[in-house]
């Protein structure tokens, strides 16, 4: 097996075919911070300079997948705040390109931004008990990143305009059903449940996998471009300093002060 060495927040390993991508900041329930994102995109250049890699797990250390975005890190004084705003997007967009097939492992909390993570790799797998929320509105701000139109590709637009104008959880059952999960199994089986995935994956040649995910791709990009999300940090950027927004936002945190 070999391992990156150059992360501090994240576990990125291959042995031959198969790639993990781990969130490794779990007193934080791997919170999305400036630097994740940054190592996330490194992350997925890494494997790319990997040929050999065919099948990456993105996983998260600890009880939970990712609680989203840690926005207390997103105020840095050395980087501009649409600089800070957009590095979400170009994390999602390195990992959505990636030449491996990528597999999303889902347990705990799969929050936010995270849920956009979840939705940039190719297939996703959680444990029954999974729970997802999309609670931006609620903190004042857009869903950014590339979220809408991924989602709206993943599940469609009605449910999409629901889950993230009203932010209210949903259950692994729920995201199933709406096509956004391949398959739920109870916590103690993802392990193995993504392992028989990707056992199943790695006895393919990486040109039709490669082929496959980028004519799959293509398809729905005809339909749900991505084309109009580099614009999604000025939306959010607008939002931090609307005072309407920002009274949301602090009255949702009040909630659970």
């Amino acid at each position: 097996m070999t391992t990156a060495p150059d992360f501090t927040t994240l576990v990125v390993s291959h042995d031959g075919p198969r790639g993990r991508i781990e969130l490794n900041r779990p007193e934080k329930r791997n919170a999305l911070s400036l630097t994740v994102l940054r190592e996330l995109a490194a992350a997925a250049r890494w494997m790319d300079e990997r040929p050999e890699v065919k099948v990456v797990v993105v996983s998260g250390s600890g009880r939970s997948f990712s609680a989203g975005a840690d926005l207390a890190t997103f105020v840095d004084p050395e980087v501009s705040p649409r600089e800070a705003a957009d590095l979400g997007r170009m994390m999602a967009d390195a990992i959505e390109s990636m030449n491996a097939v990528t597999v999303a492992a889902l347990h705990g909390h799969c929050v936010g931004g995270a849920l956009v993570l979840a939705a940039a790799c190719d297939l996703r797998v959680a444990a029954d008990d999974t729970y997802f929320s999309i609670p931006e509105l609620d903190l004042g701000i857009p869903l950014a990143w590339g979220g809408i139109p991924r989602l709206v590709r993943e599940i469609g637009p009605a449910l999409t305009k629901e889950l993230v104008l009203t932010c209210r959880p949903f259950t692994a059952a729920e995201a199933q059903a709406a096509g956004f999960l391949n398959r739920v199994v109870t916590a103690d089986q993802v392990e193995a449940a993504v392992e028989e995935l990707v056992g199943q994956l790695v006895t393919k040649s990486s040109l039709n996998l490669r082929m496959t995910t980028r004519h799959v791709d293509a398809i729905t990009a005809q339909t749900v471009g991505l084309a109009r999300s580099w614009s999604d940090c000025d939306a959010l950027v607008s939002a931090l300093s609307d005072p309407e927004s920002r009274a949301v936002a602090e009255a949702y945190l009040r909630r659970f002060a």
